[in-house]
């Protein structure tokens, strides 16, 4: 949710610190801020609002410090105001502190602190930080900030400067990202890669309960104890420009028209000559995938409807009985696994803490835990027995696209390895899978090229309020990611429903003016998908209907149509969910949001 950008250097710092928050807005935020080591002592800028608005309040400033951190806040404690916003201070004003994350315990140390003494001025539970450190004066910054980490529990991602240690930033993490730049003379500290990209490819990832202390000329990592801890580099892969619009008006547009690379790229290297799956990069065992009994999917919003998907595949290839969970709800109900479950868990960031403990509580049932992400050394990547990166390259825009097409492809070709690990799909049947899936890249751009047609539909729907998304099967969960890609980008009533459940109460809601949209593609239930959008229309509502190329008798019942590719039924949802992609985004274009921030949601959800 929120960005953290740090920096040791000789660079000016305070522009560099606004550049990196311009690259991590895609986050979601309220409020920025800056504290930039002055000669005179610690200088901090915070501003509500957008990164522009900080940017004004500095205007004019002559500062000349080359070690700095920077804010953009996601409201948790306290209103989205000026004075709640980052980075925080102590009475002294000799220390400064931005936070990603909720401190669990901030009302009892709060409550301490204020007997010592300390006066707060904001009502978030980040200040606590900083008074706390303010109380270990006689330490060395770095173990002042390991002290209030074994001190404070929760999801938290630190940086942290003061004013006697001028060419240090120390940051610390627990369930929230934090990577390290690793520069020549210089050191970056962020949530995330964009916002150090533009200097260094270098990086390092801080693990769980680690502080790291960035120089300009050393980055040190230690454990709560003290502990040096070696720390594993690698070499970013992709460049700068591969974060940025690339000639389209906004990141959402570019993404879903990145979707056929990010298929190509997810299927490349999975696939061995004869045909069948190999996913090598799980280390799992034939003898293991065989033992399973039983599944769980694990994951939250966008995730959550490719888990969806995912129980219609595997269950119908391998005859795995699979449960699929919302993560914030899965501890809470008392699920019974054993070692013999397997455990999918889907987050695009890998950071997504709901999804974070629903795998950690169902790794210590015993379970073997497969992580899905997107992310490279992200937290959920790290803790399971086993990934499968969907190579989707980033994501900039806070609705998912390309990394819920990839996801779908991902659990498709998981599906097909365990079906062929159990015996349970001949040869042949995977092999004709695995060619319908190669098809898809191209079948994708071909629904690309309707994009204008798309776009006339919803420019004439501009003013409606009500959508329907109705499913069956398969299309089920593309019906729902539909809906929300409408709700989260265009701000309008859009409900996903399994078709055959409108009649049991929904349907009152059908009336003059509604849209309702059906995904009636190629499947063995699409006869009672066209009966139950019979329903729809003589109820006076507005059709679409998203069908296979050809469909002749689908077309009758429609206002509109839009045709995608034939696909096997269980591949279908990735061609059928991008003109439902496309939907959304023109009508919210045509509503004039800012699809690439839409309001009250961020990209990674990191507090519960």
């Amino acid at each position: 949710m929120c960005g953290i950008v740090g920096y040791v250097g000789s660079r000016p710092v305070q522009p560099l610190l606004i550049g990196g928050l311009q690259r991590l807005e895609y986050r979601g935020y309220d409020s920025s801020g800056v504290a930039i080591l002055e000669e005179s002592g610690v200088a901090i800028t915070r501003k509500a609002g957008r990164i522009a608005d900080l940017e004004a309040e500095l205007e004019g400033s002559d500062s000349v410090g080359t070690t700095g951190i920077g804010h953009t806040r996601w409201a948790t404690h306290g209103a989205p105001n000026t004075t709640n916003a980052h980075p925080h201070r102590d009475c002294s004003q000799r220390v400064a502190v931005v936070h990603n994350g909720i401190i669990e315990n901030w009302s009892d140390l709060k409550a301490e602190l204020v007997e010592a003494g300390h006066e707060f001025i904001s009502d978030t539970d980040t200040e606590v930080i900083a008074h706390l450190i303010e109380s270990m004066s006689d330490l060395p910054l770095a173990e002042a900030v390991r002290a209030v980490m074994r001190r404070a529990e929760g999801s938290l991602a630190l940086a942290v400067v003061r004013d006697d240690e001028p060419d240090l930033v120390v940051g610390a993490r627990r369930g929230s990202p934090l990577v390290v730049g690793l520069g020549d003379g210089e050191n970056f500290l962020a949530s995330d890669i964009p916002a150090f990209l533009e200097y260094t490819r270098q990086m390092a990832v801080l693990d769980d309960d680690r502080v790291v202390s960035v120089r300009p000329d050393a980055v040190t990592i230690t454990d709560l104890d003290g502990t040096r801890i070696e720390p594993v580099t690698r070499e970013i892969e992709w460049d700068l420009e591969s974060a940025e619009k690339g000639g389209f008006p906004d990141f959402m547009l570019k993404e879903i028209f990145e979707q056929p690379q990010a298929i190509r790229d997810t299927l490349r290297g999975r696939f061995e000559s004869d045909g069948l799956v190999r996913l090598r990069e799980l280390e799992l065992d034939l003898e293991s995938a065989r033992a399973f009994s039983k599944v769980f999917v694990i994951a939250c919003g966008t995730s959550y409807h490719a888990a969806m998907m995912a129980k219609y595949a595997i269950e119908r290839w391998t005859r795995l009985p699979v449960e699929i969970d919302i993560a914030s709800e899965f501890r809470y109900r008392d699920p019974v696994l054993d070692e013999k479950t397997l455990v999918i868990g889907i987050s695009q960031s890998g950071e997504t803490l709901d999804t974070l403990a629903a795998v950690r509580y169902a790794r210590a049932q015993g379970g073997t835990l497969i992580a899905v992400t997107n992310v490279v050394d992200s937290a959920m990547a790290r803790e399971a027995d086993a990934v499968l990166y969907t190579r989707a390259g980033p994501e900039i825009g806070v609705a998912a696209t390309k990394t819920f097409t990839t996801q779908l492809v991902a659990m498709q070709l998981l599906a097909l390895w365990l079906a062929h690990a159990r015996g349970s799909l001949d040869d042949a049947v995977i092999q004709n899978a695995a060619k319908a899936m190669f098809a898809l890249p191209e079948q994708v751009e071909t629904v690309l090229g309707q994009s204008e047609a798309i776009r006339a539909i919803a420019d004439s729907w501009a003013d409606r309020r009500d959508f329907f998304f109705l499913g069956r099967s398969a299309a089920y969960p593309v019906a729902m990611e539909g809906a929300l890609k409408l709700k989260e980008i265009a701000y309008v009533r859009a409900e996903g429903y399994p078709a055959g459940e409108m009649k049991h109460g929904p349907i009152a809601l059908i009336e003059d003016g509604v849209v309702v949209v059906g995904v009636a593609t190629n499947s063995h239930v699409k006869g009672k998908m066209l009966s139950n959008m019979e329903e729809m229309r003589a109820r006076n509502g507005t059709i679409l209907l998203v069908l296979t190329e050809g469909d002749v008798e689908g077309a009758a019942v429609a206002d509109e149509t839009i045709f995608v590719p034939w696909a096997p039924e269980l591949l279908s949802p990735v061609t059928a969910v991008v003109p439902l992609q496309l939907l959304a985004y023109w009508l919210a274009t045509k509503r004039g949001m800012d699809v690439d921030k839409p309001r009250n949601l961020a990209k990674t959800v990191t507090v519960e």
